[in-house]
């Protein structure tokens, strides 16, 4: 089937069935949940949220029916702190170790620690992961040719497909449970992040053997044609193709549904898209008005309109709790000369937002956040101030289940206005990105950088995001007592170990 017949399939399944809003009164106590975690996707990216020269039909059909949030945000401005703080309730910052993490790292999440697929479990979900990872695996020195534990079965999951990191690091392989998924015993699988093994080519040797040209970094074992950080040998029969993993994941994450449909469950669904190296289908390559990194936009909005119209085709919509986000800012140009930046053409990736990945301003935290569940929430657009980290915090409430005193020490109940009950949610919440900033209602505040031997590098900055959404005037001179009122709190945040009390 063509690109166009995929998309009017999928646009016409969400406009004319899927989201007729039933009454409220059939809600159950018990929805499906599912949670779908892009990756790199800014604030402007869709064009529900004001993006151009882009087309996300299914994207904005979800938003037109349920609740656009504008101020939502993930609570690090890369990807293994902010899915760290997601799954445990905690800020990344308080934890060492939670920064972006190599292939092979171990996993930082503790088994036996309360996380959103745990209490999930708990209360009686099937619980599933599918996608991207990108937590660790193991306890260190990890055997990919055995049994690798702990991971996501570890941490409240019954089931994962996942691949361990990222796509631009080794290895290149599906885990499926505990296991590497198609692997042969005869080709055994070899990892280093230290030094180079096997006798396959890197992209530092052989810059003619790539498809992809490199901008930075990304020149290790070459897999597919493109380069990667770290290096692997063996595995070469489990190993992915890059332009099919969007519809393996995308497959498993509706086999789950379907095998799992006659009782509650919850999925964590989080696509590689749009994460570099970007390399959509043949059925999206060339296809969006902006280049490459759009044309994996269009591909990702593909896999949630087929997540949504299974979820519709197995009469499992109206009592499903669909949330949409990403796990941070966007990023254009990431280590992979794919012509990104050149063919944005107008396209501003973080909407009017200063910043986007690895940025401590708005962009790099404020993110795309759509929930919609047609029994229960009226379509709509909220302001609300909430974080990714709030979800276990949120459905412990959605299910009447009291959260013990030390877990998701940073999480707070928004259920509220997560189905729009209210328009407000947190009164402030802590922005991370290597610094730590400060959201109290429209106020940002980024305290002084320190650099070595405790030189400050950059002053304290505060923006009145109400009238200065790009964070383009610092005022902090003409609000002393605003600065220092917030930047105690703050530190109250840091020293306390937690904030939802």
């Amino acid at each position: 089937m063509q690109r166009r017949s995929f998309l009017r399939l999928a646009g016409g399944l969400l406009a004319n069935r899927m989201f007729a809003l039933p009454s409220l009164t059939h809600a159950t106590e018990q929805p499906n949940i599912v949670v779908i975690l892009s990756d790199d996707v800014g604030y402007g990216d869709l064009g529900c949220y004001g993006g151009t020269n882009i087309r996300t039909p299914n994207l904005d059909k979800l938003a037109a029916h349920g609740l656009r949030f504008t101020d939502a945000h993930s609570s690090s401005a890369t990807c293994t702190p902010s899915r760290y703080s997601m799954i445990t309730g905690e800020y990344a910052w308080r934890k060492k170790g939670t920064g972006v993490l190599p292939g092979d790292a171990p996993l930082i999440v503790e088994p036996g620690r309360h996380t959103v697929p745990s209490l999930l479990k708990q209360a009686g979900y099937t619980t599933g992961c599918v996608g991207k990872w990108h937590l660790g695996l193991g306890n260190g020195n990890i055997d990919w040719n055995g049994d690798i534990r702990p991971g996501p079965l570890e941490v409240g999951f019954d089931y994962c497909f996942i691949i361990p990191a990222t796509g631009d690091r080794v290895p290149c392989v599906y885990v499926e449970n505990h296991r590497v998924a198609g692997l042969d015993p005869k080709d055994p699988i070899r990892v280093s992040y230290d030094k180079k093994i096997g006798d396959e080519p890197t992209g530092r040797e052989r810059p003619d053997l790539l498809r992809i040209k490199l901008s930075a970094g990304h020149d290790g074992t070459i897999i597919n044609g493109i380069s990667r950080i770290g290096y692997m040998s063996g595995g070469r029969s489990a190993r992915w193709v890059d332009e099919e993993m969007a519809g393996v994941l995308t497959r498993k994450a509706v086999s789950f549904i379907e095998q799992n449909r006659m009782k509650p469950f919850y999925l964590y669904f989080a696509p590689h898209d749009i994460h570099v190296p970007r390399v959509p289908n043949r059925r999206f390559r060339g296809a969006s008005a902006c280049g490459v990194r759009c044309d994996v936009i269009e591909q990702l909005d593909w896999c949630v309109g087929e997540l949504v119209s299974s979820l519709d085709r197995l009469k499992l919509l109206d009592n499903t709790l669909v949330i949409f986000t990403s796990d941070n800012g966007p990023v254009v140009d990431d280590g992979y000369a794919d012509g990104s930046t050149e063919a944005l053409d107008g396209h501003r990736p973080a909407g009017p937002f200063r910043g986007g990945k690895y940025s401590i301003y708005e962009g790099g935290t404020r993110i795309p956040f759509i929930a919609a569940w047609p029994a229960r929430i009226k379509p709509g657009v909220s302001a609300a101030l909430i974080g990714q980290v709030d979800l276990l915090a949120t459905f412990a409430a959605l299910l009447g289940r009291p959260l013990p005193e030390n877990a998701g020490p940073d999480s707070f109940n928004v259920l509220p206005a997560l189905v729009g009950d209210s328009p407000h949610g947190r009164d402030h919440i802590v922005e991370h990105s290597g610094p730590i900033a400060l959201r109290q209602q429209q106020w940002k505040l980024i305290p002084p950088r320190v650099g070595p031997g405790g030189k400050i590098t950059a002053p304290v900055e505060l923006y009145d995001l109400s009238t200065d959404i790009g964070e383009t005037k610092n005022i902090a001179a003409a609000h002393p007592q605003r600065v220092k009122e917030m930047l105690g709190l703050l530190k109250k945040i840091h020293s306390s170990g937690w904030s939802r009390y």
